[in-house]
């Protein structure tokens, strides 16, 4: 039987590594797949991993609509024999919803990779769906870890070296307004305990360099 596999992680857990994993696995023992991503670090249409590999994909987009691809794909001889979709975080609820009937009606395997939260602590409308659907959810066994060196649970955003706990959800590089100077957007693991704080790598280092005062007068 085919199954909808959700394969998550924070950020630096080996997603997208594993994802190229999966698919040449697969494709070595003669199947054929697909490769969806959306919003990726290197580009559109492109999967990659933060180890330097990459493979071309089809990019997601809010409209694009699974079934209709791999049914018109099946009619016009095509063979498809699993799926993979990578950063399904980004992806629409009724666009996972098409993934679950792909592997029910067409018993075409899909494996699924992404972030369960936010930078706010929420979940993503994408992965929320996929707990609820999915035949089997994996949480990756290669450990982020905070700066601190406990194990990261959570995903920061920070702009300017702040961590930030408001604003658009998809943000994947500098952003700006015409009132204000852009904004140098970047992404962190932490703990729980210092998400909590907004204790970043940066600020951390920032407060140990402050002088401690002398135990005198």
């Amino acid at each position: 039987m085919a199954e909808l596999t959700f394969y998550c992680g924070t950020m630096d857990a080996g997603k997208s590594t594993l994802a190229l994993q999966t698919n040449h696995n697969h494709s070595a023992r003669g199947r054929v797949g697909r490769i969806f991503t959306s919003n990726d670090r290197a580009g559109t249409a492109v999967l990659s991993s933060r180890l330097g590999l990459t493979h071309d994909a089809l990019e997601v987009v809010g409209d694009f609509d699974f079934w209709r691809y791999v049914v018109d794909s099946l009619t016009h001889g095509a063979r498809i024999d699993y799926l993979i979709c990578d950063e399904c975080q980004f992806y629409q609820p009724q666009q996972i919803e098409q993934l679950a009937k792909i592997v029910d009606e067409l018993q075409i395997d899909v494996f699924t990779f992404g972030i369960l939260t936010d930078f706010r602590t929420r979940l993503f409308p994408g992965s929320a769906r996929l707990v609820e659907l999915a035949d089997r959810m994996e949480v990756l066994q290669v450990e982020a870890l905070c700066w601190c060196g406990q194990r990261a649970t959570h995903n920061a955003r920070t702009e300017n070296g702040m961590m930030v706990t408001e604003g658009e959800v998809i943000v994947v590089g500098d952003v700006s307004t015409d009132d204000e100077p852009i904004k140098e957007v970047a992404y962190e693991v932490l703990c729980r305990q210092h998400h909590r704080r907004g204790l970043t790598a940066a600020r951390a280092a920032a407060v140990s360099r402050i002088a401690e005062p002398l135990p005198f007068t």
